[in-house]
């Protein structure tokens, strides 16, 4: 955190890593006595977040405090130590799935009762549950949660909060239930798939889990697989195939942003959101691109400052679908604006004639009068730029929607074991992902790229250990937390 004091209009800056600028503006204002006005918050790239930064931290109002008693800037920065105890973490959990089915395979019933860590004072749960009453068709459904409280740092969001952990669970039961049945584990799930969402008895907007369970199987070569276990060798290795369904919420989020078209020819997207690796920068500059025909260098986007028109957090996949309806709606009212004003301005061409007489094409205002480029125009009628306002309502609580929406897939892992020296290798992965259209392909692969590789750190050594005294991290450094590399 770098916060900047102004002491003269009782302003503060911070300059920090956040997914959330909006929330972090609002929680720092009441922990400083100040109005929300006069906090500002500025985040204009991050190399990851994965909801650790979605929330302000101690160490933010510390630099600010600082800076105030200081009467100049501070800069606090957090170590890889103290992170362990200062930011959140993903909770332990401890869950137990019961899951009954008949011998075709089909599942009658289901139960899912988890524990879910938390601090001595934040009340935070990790929803493990959730995906079990959605992801398969099973007429009896129960899940039941409860709370540890243990004298630890607070837990927080980690990547897929609560499906993460929920998912393996019950996954790991479904593997269970195909080796009871002596069934075939993607034939188990397609079979138990189902087209309306059971929790709340809504159908889901688009679901196509069984053809990514399909086009896995197929890219993966599953036909070729032997269920009997440490029957598929390679050299020394024994191998093990393994499949699972994933799913995770497709919501969007209230979103507000404006374009602006400028007198030097170039067009201004803002929007207080975030580009978090992502690409949210080239996707906004995209939009634009394609609908007005502007090339990609005479675009410039402005995001990761309050002061900019509210955007959505970025967090729960959800950026891109809440920002680019708003972005739409900018263009439209700002292409309406100048077209509206070229037709009513005394020096201009288009004088007298109906905006709908007007066309903008590739940044080119054209009629039966003439021609001109759209910086031209805004030059000529004395302003410096034309803008439009969009803003655009989110579904992530609106309880009025007739579809459930969600986003499904489907991964196919190989793993190589060797008993002789206990080596255990991923050999290959095969990732099938159902997530609406895609924007930019690069960093949609990247965002895939990266759950796989996190996904394996997780299911195999990543894991923080305390003092079970002292609540205090007991490999709290690179050295000691085994990382995928």
């Amino acid at each position: 955190t770098v916060a900047v004091w102004d002491e003269t209009q009782e302003k503060v800056t911070l300059y920090e890593t956040s997914q959330a600028i909006a929330t972090h503006q609002n929680v720092m204002a009441q922990v400083l006595g100040l109005p929300r006005e006069n906090v500002r918050v500025v985040s204009k790239y991050l190399g990851s977040g994965f909801g650790g930064k979605l929330w302000p931290w101690p160490h933010s109002a510390m630099a600010a405090a600082a800076a105030r008693k200081l009467k100049r800037p501070v800069k606090l920065v957090i170590d890889r130590h103290m992170m362990f105890t200062n930011v959140g973490y993903r909770p332990l959990t401890q869950q137990k799935i019961q899951i009954g089915a008949d011998t075709k395979g089909k599942l009658q019933s289901l139960s899912h009762n988890y524990v879910t860590q938390t601090d001595m004072l934040g009340d935070y749960k990790e929803n493990c549950g959730e995906v079990s009453s959605f992801l398969y068709s099973v007429p009896n459904v129960l899940v039941a949660s409860a709370v540890a409280r243990r004298n630890m740092g607070p837990p927080t969001s980690m990547r897929g909060p609560g499906a993460v952990p929920g998912l393996f669970a019950l996954e790991s039961a479904m593997d269970e239930l195909a080796v009871a049945l002596k069934m075939d584990p993607v034939q188990l799930r397609i079979l138990n798939d189902t087209q309306t969402d059971e929790s709340t008895g809504k159908p889901f907007s688009s679901r196509h889990l069984k053809e990514c369970l399909e086009l896995g199987a197929e890219k993966f070569g599953w036909s070729k697989r032997n269920p009997g276990i440490g029957s598929m060798r390679d050299g020394e290795e024994i191998l093990g195939w393994g499949v699972s369904a994933c799913t995770w919420a497709a919501r969007r989020l209230d979103a507000t942003a404006s374009v602006e078209f400028r007198a030097d020819g170039k067009i201004l997207v803002k929007s207080g959101t975030h580009d978090i690796g992502t690409g949210m920068y080239t996707v906004l500059a995209q939009i634009v691109n394609d609908e007005l025909g502007i090339p990609m260098e005479r675009i410039e986007v402005l995001l990761g400052d309050t002061s900019l028109p509210p955007g959505p957090l970025a967090g729960g996949s959800m950026a891109t679908a809440s920002v680019v309806p708003a972005i739409l709606e900018a263009i439209k009212t700002a292409k309406k604006n100048l077209l509206s004003l070229a037709s009513k301005s005394p020096k201009s061409m288009f004088k007298g004639q109906k905006p709908d007489e007007l066309k903008l094409e590739a940044g080119v205002i054209s009629s039966s009068k003439g021609k001109i480029e759209f910086g031209k125009q805004v030059s000529a009628m004395n302003m410096s730029s034309v803008a439009g306002i969009g803003n655009v309502k989110g579904n992530s609580t609106d309880k009025t929607l007739k579809y459930t929406a969600k986003s499904f897939g489907a991964q196919f892992v190989e793993i190589g074991w060797q008993p002789d020296i206990a080596r255990l290798r991923v050999r290959r992965v095969v990732s099938v992902i159902d997530g609406g259209k895609i924007i930019n392909l690069q960093p949609a692969r990247n965002q895939i790229e990266g759950a796989i590789i996190m996904g394996v750190g997780m299911g195999l050594f990543e894991h923080s250990e305390y003092d079970p005294k002292t609540g205090q991290p007991m490999n709290g450094n690179l050295a000691d937390y085994v990382l995928t590399v």
